[in-house]
């Protein structure tokens, strides 16, 4: 009697999916879950970014003074007297670039008027003389088309000059928030940092002090690599400047203009580029197109001196991101948040990068950080 050829049972629906694509799926909905949390977290940012953006300028001015205090306590200083040295220095520096700027602006702003009036006469004239051949009345047309159009956009410009002065408040405010948060990371940062890792479980308390320790390491060099970048920048712009001027009869506002590259270039990468058009400007409008052209150069020389040496060798090294990384970045946070997303990005994702990957090593569980035993709480 023949044997009966035993029929295996039918496969069940989730037996039935290739193992690729349950791999495939397992990947993507926890890719979703994280992209879901970066989304709420990134709309929160902007929701409460009149809090959030005076915490992160506290938090890069920390980065910035606490190693300066710290190199005074060495030295026997009092605490009080080491922090309110870093305060009142910081505050004394910032405050002497605005009275400079504002003072240098001052002392030619009636030069610029008239230089400006007269390049306005010079462009009237060249667009008679161009190609296009635009008479006076053609120009005195588009002229009054545009005031009417201001006019008729009247309560548009008067909401925009309620929330510049709603603007002018939040400013303030988040000077004074500023102000604050950097005073208390000075005196207690260690003790709110402790805080920080007592609110995670304990076995993880280990790797959180450790990630954290190492990101506020990156941030700190991030900083005071980035003040030397800025300072590159503006010393080059402002140099070049000043040496074109002595061809040409005198620069004007070359001391504002170096301050504006020094502050723009805390934005790497395109920074010290976009701050460096107001010297392309103020030359296209006091000494002529050929000036203009040579400050241009200029401006394009210190940017590649940024971007082939400064950035990769310097920048790079210390907060271990890639040019190419830096770009997105600046580009990613600048659509998101504006200036302020430009300015954070690459700290941000420098910092990041440095806690993910202490995180991921796994060295922590072996060898912990040097300094994460000093903010372990024993609770």
């Amino acid at each position: 009697m023949p044997l009966r050829r035993k029929t295996e049972p039918p496969l069940t629906p989730e037996e039935s999916v290739p193992p690729a694509l349950k791999i495939a799926a397992a990947f993507s909905w926890r890719i979703l879950v994280v992209l879901g949390v970066v989304a709420v977290l990134v709309f929160l940012v902007i929701q409460f970014r009149y809090i959030v953006i005076p915490f992160l300028v506290a938090i890069l001015l920390g980065a910035l003074l606490v190693p300066f205090v710290n190199f005074l306590r060495r030295h026997k200083w009092p605490k009080w007297l080491a922090v309110a040295v870093a305060m009142l220095g910081t505050l004394g520096i910032v405050a002497g670039l605005i009275v400079l700027v504002v003072a240098q602006v001052r002392a030619g702003y009636p030069d610029l008027q008239d230089k400006t009036v007269q390049a306005y006469d010079d462009l009237r004239a060249w667009l008679a003389e161009s190609p296009l051949h635009l008479s006076e009345s053609d120009i005195n047309a588009y002229i009054g088309q545009l005031w009417e159009t201001l006019q008729r956009d009247g309560s548009v410009l008067w909401t925009g000059a309620l929330e510049a002065g709603s603007t002018a408040g939040h400013v303030l405010a988040g000077f004074l928030l500023t102000l604050f948060a950097t005073l208390f990371i000075l005196i207690d940062g260690r003790r709110i940092w402790t805080w920080i890792v007592g609110l995670f479980p304990r076995r993880a308390r280990q790797a959180v002090a450790g990630s954290g320790e190492a990101g506020w390491i990156t941030l700190t060099t991030f900083v005071k690599v980035q003040i030397f970048v800025a300072f590159v920048d503006a010393v080059g712009i402002g140099l070049g400047a000043w040496i074109l001027g002595l061809f040409y009869g005198g620069f004007p506002l070359v001391i504002p203009i170096a301050v504006a590259v020094f502050l723009g270039s805390f934005i790497p990468v395109v920074g010290a580029l976009v701050t460096g058009t107001l010297a392309v400007f103020v030359a296209l409008v006091y000494l002529g197109p050929i000036p203009a052209v040579i400050m241009l150069g200029i401006v394009l020389l210190v940017q590649q001196v940024e971007g082939h040496v400064l950035q990769p060798l310097v920048l790079g090294t210390a907060v271990k991101v890639h040019p190419l990384a830096v770009v997105f970045a600046v580009a990613a946070g600048s659509f998101t948040a504006g200036i302020a997303g430009a300015l954070f990005a690459v700290p941000v994702v420098a910092v990041l990068n440095v806690m993910v990957k202490y995180l991921a090593d796994g060295g922590w569980r072996t060898t912990p950080h040097p300094t994460a035993q000093d903010v372990l709480p024993n609770a």
